[in-house]
């Protein structure tokens, strides 16, 4: 492709993730408090309760036009709706860039592209629930399956998909046993998660698992260390893990072999 043509596809890209992000602010909203994504069809001002205009509901125009108030009683909306917005319109058009750079297989957009979705669904609630919730976990599993068997089937790299088979089981037994020797460390929906961001990372390869799944106890540790020297949580417990875990997997798919190559490099296995 040439510049200009991957300069299109990036900013169109950005746009069609920034409109996929007011949705899954939605059911980040929704989901948590057991309401339908579906009914209402249109978001509400949860103060007012008034239906937001199709106009005043264009990703991140619409807050800066209000002023990131509601229109109707005027009551401050959440700098996270226009966060999560451009967040999944950078998520997405980061997974197409690494395609276009050759990171991995065209045909893996669609399992990465529906994983960058739930990643971001599953931190946020997290955060906001310490809860990583089965009803998103489980139909995800079966997607990511069928997504990443067209991979497969497409590229002809069935070898591929039962290595996402076995890294998602060492992945889930890994946290099943963390959870055993660390009681309340690890909750059930990380174990379950574990599965999921396993068959994606094992899928594209060993150097890629293994350093997605490294990487999420140092950001995991990192981050415990920061909330704990702010004194917002206590070396027991309290800090969520799904956030660390998306972090460190998706590191995994974009640097995992860079990463796994430079240090078999500087130890002299390379």
């Amino acid at each position: 492709m040439d510049t200009t043509s991957i300069v299109l596809l990036e900013v169109v890209t950005f746009i069609l993730g920034c409109f996929l992000g007011s949705f899954l602010g939605v059911v980040i909203w929704r989901v948590p408090n057991h309401m339908s994504i579906v009914n209402p069809k249109r978001s509400f001002c949860p103060n007012c309760n008034a239906q937001i205009a199709w106009y005043d509901n264009i990703p991140l125009v619409s807050y800066a036009v209000l002023g990131g108030t509601c229109r109707h009683c005027k009551e401050h909306i959440s700098v996270r709706y226009p966060v999560i917005e451009a967040l999944t319109g950078l998520a997405m058009a980061g997974v197409v860039g690494g395609a276009v750079g050759g990171l991995y297989t065209w045909w893996m957009l669609p399992d990465l592209l529906y994983l960058a979705a739930i990643s971001i669904i599953v931190a946020y609630i997290d955060i906001d629930h310490h809860l990583i919730l089965n009803v998103i976990v489980y139909p995800s599993v079966i997607v990511s399956a069928v997504l990443l068997a067209l991979a497969s089937g497409m590229t002809d790299a069935w070898p591929a998909y039962g290595r996402a088979y076995i890294c998602a089981l060492i992945l889930f037994a890994f946290y099943f046993i963390l959870s055993i020797i660390w009681p309340g460390g690890m909750g059930d929906g990380d174990i379950k998660f574990a599965f999921l961001l396993g068959m994606t990372l094992g899928w594209l390869g060993w150097k890629q698992f293994i350093i997605g799944a490294f990487l999420a106890f140092v950001v995991g540790g990192l981050a415990a260390l920061v909330q704990i020297t702010r004194k917002k949580v206590t070396a027991k417990g309290g800090i969520p893990f799904g956030p660390s875990m998306v972090v460190g997997s998706w590191i995994g798919v974009f640097a995992g072999q860079v990463i796994a190559d430079l240090y078999l490099h500087v130890v002299g296995l390379m």
